[in-house]
């Protein structure tokens, strides 16, 4: 993802599924402005300093996530999504990191919407009215 505003988008329309390892706020995929639609999985992945002091830490979870994104089985539905690693994620094993992946992804919606609006289900459209004609009076306008 490029910049703060996709970014922005995702935490305040997306939909946090949390795990043990970390937390992940997905949404449905949707082309930037000028964008021609090809569904695919953008991913953003952000360590925070606060939760792995060493450079070297930060980047190994980066490098290990990206690697179990890329060989999931199944790959990765189309989305928006934005991965928050903890640092038990470098002391488990990359098997285990997979599946958390999966069961993450598998709980998020198929189509994601937003907490708020249209609850997209569909409604009966209502039968139309007719107006029965009013006689007229007298003739004269």
């Amino acid at each position: 993802m490029r910049g703060d505003r996709e970014f922005r988008k995702v935490r305040t329309h997306g939909v946090a599924v949390r795990d043990s390892l970390f937390t992940l706020r997905i949404t449905e995929y949707r082309p930037r402005y000028g964008e021609t639609w090809r569904p695919r999985a953008i991913i953003g992945i952000v360590v925070a300093k606060k939760t792995l002091k060493r450079a070297v830490d930060r980047n190994r979870v980066r490098r290990r996530v990206r690697e179990a994104l890329r060989t999931l089985p199944g790959g990765v539905p189309p989305c928006r999504a934005i991965l928050l690693p903890n640092p038990g994620v470098l002391k488990v094993d990359f098997t285990q990191l997979q599946e958390a992946l999966a069961r993450a992804l598998a709980k998020a919606p198929g189509r994601v919407k937003a907490r708020t609006g249209n609850s997209g289900t569909a409604r009966p459209v209502p039968a139309p009215v007719t107006v029965a004609p009013t006689p007229d009076a007298g003739g004269k306008r």
